[in-house]
């Protein structure tokens, strides 16, 4: 990987839940670059193993954990199996998070038509429980790691934690409202943490991706035959650098953020790294 800026990290233990995703993956390959030891934590715990065979054919460290990040005794148990491994967690990356179908709406705006169609989904049609599945993986599945992954910082008074926020938390998106509204509680989270832990030695900021294609939003973006769904049309429109960004183009503001010697005053912080869209009102 070839990166821009290349902090010391060496010693260091990183922690990287949704690890084996496109974007932390990325994360997972960029510290294990910089030396640290990585452990990709991840429900899929065959592809957390593949990416961690990568990692090591490299020349780096890492290891891949299983997990369900909602189940506080499973996080605990990841948590032992790391630091029979790697020693304490010095860096924490929250990237685990998600939206679900049935909490997605099929219009931007409310239609009447399809309030009154059994056969499609309007705002009134949400389900309950999909819609609490989503705040739970995106607040849940960082307090949970946080409670147990910083631990191993207030012990030694350092330490650095990540949350993965999205563009979403600043500029709801049509259609996504549960995950809109989650990302934002992650947002806010990040700034309470930053706040609780400024005395102890532990930094938290996040990240704020824009848009970037992925295996979990390939069906909002791309059509069956590969062409563009109207949706990536308006988000593209709607960005002044016309293009999606590629998983690498996160890694700069992560290492940035984990680096004391880079961002040691920095501190509850939600960065957005998404081509200009917050910036840009439209005309």
């Amino acid at each position: 990987m070839n990166l821009a800026i290349k902090p010391d990290f060496k010693g260091k233990t990183a922690v990287v839940t949704g690890g084996a995703g496109v974007l932390c993956g990325a994360f997972c390959r960029a510290l294990a670059e910089c030396g640290a030891k990585v452990a990709i934590l991840d429900r899929a715990a065959d592809r957390a193993d593949a990416l961690a065979e990568e990692i090591k054919a490299g020349g780096g460290e890492a290891m891949g954990v299983g997990l369900d990040i909602l189940d506080a005794d499973s996080v605990k148990e990841a948590h032992k199996t790391v630091l029979a491994a790697y020693g304490p967690c010095d860096i924490l990356i929250n990237g685990a998070g998600g939206n679900h179908p049935m909490a997605t709406a099929d219009d931007e705006f409310f239609n009447p038509e399809t309030f009154l169609d059994p056969e499609k989904k309007s705002f009134f049609d949400l389900d309950q429980e999909a819609f609490s599945k989503v705040f739970s993986l995106n607040i849940m599945g960082t307090l949970l790691p946080t409670q147990e992954f910083a631990k191993d910082m207030a012990e030694r008074k350092s330490g650095v934690i990540i949350n993965i926020s999205s563009m979403n938390a600043f500029t709801p998106l049509t259609k996504i409202p549960a995950y809109s509204a989650a990302k934002a509680g992650v947002s806010n989270f990040t700034e309470w943490l930053a706040v609780h832990f400024a005395k102890s030695g532990i930094r938290c900021n996040a990240i704020a991706p824009g848009f970037f294609s992925t295996a979990q939003n390939a069906k909002l973006l791309w059509n069956a035959d590969g062409t563009p769904t109207a949706r990536t049309g308006k988000i593209l429109a709607a960005t002044p650098m016309g293009r999606f960004g590629e998983p690498e183009e996160l890694t700069g503001a992560l290492l940035f953020l984990c680096d004391k010697g880079c961002s040691g005053f920095i501190n509850g912080v939600v960065l957005p790294v998404d081509g200009g869209f917050h910036a840009y009102s439209g005309v």
